[in-house]
């Protein structure tokens, strides 16, 4: 499946569902118990919802309240007002909260009449705190407001608005960029979830906590994480069709990497048919690497019926016989 992302409406329903549900484990940047809560009580709506809560995450806008306030707003609980009309354009994606340094420089460029240049050097002044600076500028910006009509109070409101904010302001572009990815993420583990859990399992194959908190997730969304089989595994965790995932070879204890690749290797010429077969075709293998393979449950597609213990003790008793088959046929 190829995925056009410019055709993909980044307020998704399924997606946006997943992230008002908090259910964002192993998404970009949305995985954190706090984040996964602020996007409960949230419930945003698209891209820029999720660039917003990008940059209020942060110690400075938590401590502060904006967070809340945000909230509050998006969910027309609180009233959004603006000190002056002409900051409506500007301010409405995030409620009339200034949240990026983005929006910063704009208000001083189309209240004031700075140019981009003026108007990020005020910026700078304003999150360093330079206090000669901050006054010429503060002079200049109400100059300008009062020259576009503005009164010299309101201007010296929304100048201090701004001062005010400098300290929390977020890089919009950084957070746009990263808000998409995250999007991105969600998208597949909305639409596609046993090719997302397949590529975050074969990432985290070596962390055994991660493995097991993520084969719970799958559990609770009727996605069956079925053990390792030499016949059907990759190297990695491998999507099947019937909403399961294949243990990947790479990820069972004992098993090296040249191991694995001899499996596969000798995997394209067909089917393991037995235990001799196995060995006698993957020359590299020792006791230890099958006892590996077959107390993970990989070689269980070689035994014949009963339970797992059974087909794995008959296995296990099978060993040295099928190493030495293996050893003649060389």
């Amino acid at each position: 499946i190829e995925i056009d992302w410019s055709r993909i409406p980044t307020d998704d329903p399924a997606t946006m569902r997943l992230f008002a549900e908090g259910r964002t484990e192993a998404i970009f940047q949305f995985e954190s118990p706090g984040m996964q809560e602020i996007c409960r009580r949230l419930k945003p709506k698209n891209l820029e919802d999720l660039a917003a809560l990008n940059a209020l995450y942060r110690p400075g806008p938590l401590d502060g309240g904006m967070v809340e306030d945000f909230i509050a707003r998006h969910h027309g609980e609180r009233a959004v007002r603006y000190i002056v009309p002409q900051m409506k354009g500007i301010l409405a994606n995030t409620y009339g909260i200034i949240v990026y340094q983005e929006q910063i420089m704009q208000l001083a460029q189309q209240l004031a009449g700075y140019s981009l240049g003026e108007a990020d050097l005020m910026r700078r002044a304003m999150g360093k705190k330079k206090r000669e600076e901050m006054a010429r500028h503060r002079e200049k910006f109400v100059r300008g407001c009062i020259a576009r009509g503005i009164p010299e109070a309101k201007a010296e409101q929304i100048f201090q608005l701004m001062a005010q904010f400098a300290d929390y302001g977020f890089n919009r572009s950084h957070s746009v960029a990263y808000a998409y990815l995250a999007f991105q993420t969600a998208y597949l583990k909305a639409h596609y979830p046993e090719h997302f859990y397949a590529a975050v399992l074969s990432n985290e194959a070596e962390d055994t906590a991660k493995v097991l908190k993520y084969a719970k997730e799958l559990r609770e969304q009727g996605i069956r994480l079925l053990p390792p089989d030499v016949n059907e595994s990759g190297a990695g965790f491998t999507p099947l069709r019937d909403r399961a995932i294949r243990y990947g070879l790479a990820a069972i204890k004992g098993l090296g990497q040249a191991s694995v690749e001899a499996i596969i290797e000798a995997r394209a010429r067909g089917p393991f048919r037995s235990l001799f077969d196995f060995a006698s075709r993957v020359r590299s293998l020792n006791r230890r690497t099958l006892e590996s393979l077959i107390g993970a449950g990989a070689l269980d597609c070689l035994a014949p019926s009963g339970s797992a213990h059974e087909r794995r003790a008959r296995l296990m008793a099978t060993i040295e016989r099928a190493l030495a088959v293996a050893a003649r046929a060389q």
